[in-house]
């Protein structure tokens, strides 16, 4: 007992915070370590599809996924984010074997229809359940790390592991898929082993009696409520929308365009990605190696033009320069990821569907960054790379901008428990009513 008080006070952490941390890595890594990403393509190639068949499969992945992201996230705060999490595990366990079990067009759209389920069932329920776990033990602070540290972990998982899936496909075909549902339901076992965690205010994850009861319109109204009413909620999820757009499609569309402009063999594209992948998993493992003399609202916003800046300097660098300056991209990316994800938490009211609310910032992102591919699309068929990626810097120094100024004129400020107020409320109200009369119930509490 007394050694573990001793522990206690050296990291701050109870043995119930350590443990959601813990299994929130493991959870973290095994969920999202899919083996056939590098080799997906040529796999559906070698199973008869066509390109035509591929993209469309994954053009219908991102619209599943945006709409599954709305019902989810309301199951999340009805059924709890850790049920939720059990279940999205099981799901993605089942997707991974579909291909195995059948090799063709249907099999891959049941596989990709899936995984857009399971993903999206825990998108923002993963992130709830470490907030509201670390919270409940009073343990919040340290929340940034353990967001960070959790996603770096899982990209170090990755660059070990891709490069072994060409051997040992040699020896069996569908051992990426057979070895990705083997990770998924690994990260079954460790949902499962996930504790129970009670709200600051005593209820537990599954919600009071009235939220079980009612209907998901209830939730969904509510989290509306709250985005309307918390002009700084808002404003901290267009915020993101910026980072989210910028890594996607300069990792996932742009990558190998740019490369292959910049005369970079595609033998050398693994050993790029590698690298860009190591830059990433070490800045989200240590977002406070950042200063704190400026608040974490600001470091975003730097980041995100470190990201566009990046993408504009590489119209003029040479292939040893777009290799350096894809790895700050990375990094930034990294570093920007878990802020962002603290500033949204941090700004969502403690009675509000917390789950519901982030898969609404993830509807938002997803929606910007399916209209940003087909820009990118039409950008490179008419062969202007370049202007894309200025054009794309460009919007993003735009939008920040415009959220600097919102934030310096006083239209929009931040509360201490993380809402947003105009800056002179009307004559009258009641003090800490913040000037909108009828959303006090849902008013953050002081972070603690």
């Amino acid at each position: 007992m007394r050694a573990a008080s001793r522990k206690q006070a050296a990291t701050g952490l109870t043995d119930t915070a350590r443990r959601i941390i813990r299994l929130n890595y493991g959870f973290q890594l095994l969920f999202n370590l899919l083996w056939w990403m590098p080799v997906f393509y040529a796999y559906q190639k070698a199973a008869g599809l066509s390109d035509g068949q591929i993209f469309g499969i994954q053009s219908i992945y991102y619209v599943a996924f945006c709409l599954f992201e709305i019902p989810t996230g309301l199951i999340a705060d009805r059924i709890g984010t850790r049920n939720c999490l059990r279940a999205g595990a099981v799901v993605m366990t089942a997707a991974n074997l579909a291909p195995v079990v059948s090799a063709s067009y249907t099999g891959f759209l049941v596989h990709f229809l899936a995984i857009a389920a399971g993903r999206s069932l825990t998108s923002g329920a993963a992130s709830a359940y470490l907030y509201d776990g670390l919270r409940a033990e009073k343990c919040d602070d340290h929340y940034l790390k353990a967001e960070g540290t959790a996603r770096a972990l899982g990209l170090v998982a990755k660059v070990v592991c891709w490069p072994l899936v060409g051997p040992l496909m040699a020896v069996a075909h569908p051992t990426p898929y057979v070895l990705s549902a083997a990770s998924a339901a690994g990260s079954v076992v460790c949902a499962v082993a996930l504790p129970r965690i009670a709200g600051a205010d005593g209820r537990t994850e599954k919600g009071d009696a009235a939220r079980r009861g009612g209907a998901f319109l209830r939730d969904a109204g509510t989290a509306l409520r709250c985005v309307a009413s918390s002009r700084w909620l808002a404003l901290v999820m267009v915020q993101g929308v910026a980072i989210f757009t910028l890594s996607r499609i300069c990792q996932v569309n742009l990558f190998q365009p740019i490369l292959l402009d910049h005369g970079i063999a595609e033998a050398s594209h693994g050993g790029v990605m590698a690298a860009m992948t190591v830059a990433e998993a070490v800045a989200s493992a240590r977002p406070q190696w950042l200063s704190r003399r400026l608040p974490p609202v600001a470091w975003v916003s730097i980041l995100s033009l470190a990201l566009a800046g990046s993408l504009a300097a590489m119209t003029f660098g040479g292939p040893w320069a777009v290799v350096v300056l894809l790895c700050v991209f990375a990094a930034a990316t990294g570093f920007a990821y878990p802020i962002q994800r603290k500033l949204v938490n941090d700004a969502v009211p403690a009675d509000a569907p917390r789950a519901t609310l982030l898969s609404v910032e993830s509807i938002v992102d997803r929606a910007v960054c399916a209209l940003a591919a087909i820009a990118a699309g039409a950008y490179l068929a008419a062969g202007r790379l370049d202007a894309l990626l200025w054009h794309s810097a460009l919007a993003t120094a735009v939008l920040l901008g415009v959220f600097q100024l919102l934030l310096r004129s006083g239209v929009v400020r931040r509360e201490p428990g993380g809402r947003a107020a105009p800056p002179h409320p009307p004559a009258g109200t009641p003090a800490g009513a913040g000037g909108r009369p009828g959303t006090e119930r849902i008013r953050a509490r002081r972070p603690r």
